[in-house]
């Protein structure tokens, strides 16, 4: 794809380069997103987007990808980056609230559509071998720390939580700066380290990745951008894109990955999973009480 001064002018230069191999519906897409403001690309609904262009959802995700932007999520993260940096954070956030408006009903849609746009782009964006392996790395490590700093980090809370809830020792950390190092001496030949981070190359992740190297942790990265970045220094990259315009939580798609990685762990060692599951289970019965635990037991599911 061609390197052009700001996103908008990237479109229209590829859209110039493929225009005889379009179809009319994407052609019909391509001249209303080169002709709209990028702000009402960034906050529209591919159904919108579809509506206003007198198409269909479909096409314009379609036309995305033909584009090579992989979906409509990977148009808005380039225009996010331009407009975060260019935008203060409070203007972002009422230029949001006017897009969206006041009617309940059109709000609770909007955050649903960003939620499924994102869940699909990253559906589209899965590799076989680079999940297998991240299973590998952590159904065969002896421990495994899970970084996520600021929004990444109840992403990183939710894996080290579940997995040891399935019996495998794990622990979760946010820090930063030299308070970091006390969270890495520990690592040893063996283990696995996850990172959770869209975008932003932080000096931690770096020493991180470096110390989990050096002492033979292996090292799977869940991310939007720094996948190639650090594609020659990881054992597994994983894509989970971020949101372009705030509208849905940061650490969504990383939650979601987390999840299909814990129910391959599951697949691997059925026993262990269902083993420990039942101890915890057992000691939440001792936790309640008789009287609770006979009420809890006599409920309807839940």
């Amino acid at each position: 794809m061609e390197n052009t001064h700001s996103p908008i002018e990237q479109l229209r230069s590829v859209v110039r380069q493929l225009w005889d191999e379009l179809s009319p519906a994407e052609r019909a897409v391509c001249q209303f997103l080169i002709s709209c403001p990028p702000e009402q690309i960034l906050f529209s609904s591919a159904q919108e987007l579809g509506g206003a262009s007198g198409t269909s959802n479909a096409t314009v995700v379609r036309t995305m990808q033909r584009l090579g932007f992989g979906g409509l999520p990977g148009l808005k993260r380039a225009l996010a980056a331009e407009f975060s940096s260019a935008v203060p954070p409070d203007v972002r956030l009422q230029q949001r609230i006017t897009h969206v408006g006041h009617d309940l009903s059109a709000i609770w849609t909007r955050v649903f559509d960003e939620a499924r746009e994102r869940l699909e782009h990253s559906h589209r964006l899965w590799d076989q071998q680079a999940f297998q392996r991240a299973v590998e790395v952590l159904a065969g490590a002896g421990s495994t720390l899970v970084y996520g700093v600021g929004a990444s980090e109840p992403a990183a809370r939710h894996l080290a939580l579940k997995l040891g809830r399935r019996g495998h020792r794990a622990r979760s950390t946010g820090a930063t700066g030299f308070a970091l190092a006390d969270e890495l001496l520990p690592l040893a030949h063996g283990d696995a380290v996850v990172v959770f981070q869209p975008g932003r190359r932080l000096r931690e992740i770096e020493v991180l990745v470096d110390r989990a190297k050096a002492v033979g942790a292996g090292v799977v990265l869940i991310s939007d951008e720094l996948g190639d970045a650090f594609a020659d220094r990881v054992d597994a990259a994983l894509s989970a894109p971020h949101t372009p315009t705030g509208i849905t939580a940061e650490p969504l798609t990383g939650i979601i990955v987390a999840d299909a990685l814990l129910l391959a762990i599951d697949s691997l060692d059925e026993n262990r999973s269902v083993e420990h599951s039942h101890q915890l289970s057992a000691l939440r019965e001792q936790l309640l009480g008789p009287q609770e635990s006979r009420a809890r037991r006599s409920a309807p599911a839940g």
